[in-house]
């Protein structure tokens, strides 16, 4: 039924609880899961010029690794597990994504950003829901998934 699964991450709690639901699936049905960080480039200091190994210098620098604890649990879980990191907006960047790797499902969290950047931006998961192809399998931060 599924053989790739995307799971978007910002490094929050609710990309994290939404990692155990996909490794749980992806164990269940033999999946990979594809762990996709979206650097937004509506946020200061990244821009669309930007290459790979930029994206990569300024995610070091900031001490903030938003895919590697999602890696390592699936690791722990003996989940096979493909690490992806994109410049966009992210939103557009999971679409493209999906497509690109014929993903079967998205697992997201319902809580990342809060306060000011959520009211400023939307919700990244929200419009994913609204434009994706592909189902989209919503987990909130109490851990209870719902779509």
């Amino acid at each position: 039924m599924y053989e790739t699964i995307l799971v978007p991450t910002d490094g929050s709690e609710g990309a994290t609880a939404a990692a155990e639901h996909a490794f749980d699936l992806a164990d269940r049905y033999g999946a990979t899961v594809h762990v996709l960080y979206v650097a937004d480039v509506r946020m200061s200091p990244i821009s669309s010029g930007m290459d790979r190994e930029e994206v990569l210098d300024l995610i070091d620098a900031s001490e903030e690794n938003p895919t590697g604890p999602i890696l390592e649990r699936a690791d722990d879980r003996g989940v096979s597990a493909v690490e992806a990191i994109r410049v966009g907006v992210p939103d557009q960047v999971i679409r493209e994504y999906a497509d690109e790797h014929d993903v079967d499902l998205v697992v997201m969290g319902t809580h990342g950003r809060t306060g000011l950047d959520r009211a400023l931006l939307g919700s990244v998961t929200e419009r994913t829901v609204r434009t994706s192809d592909v189902p989209v399998l919503t987990v909130p931060l109490s851990g209870e998934a719902s779509t």
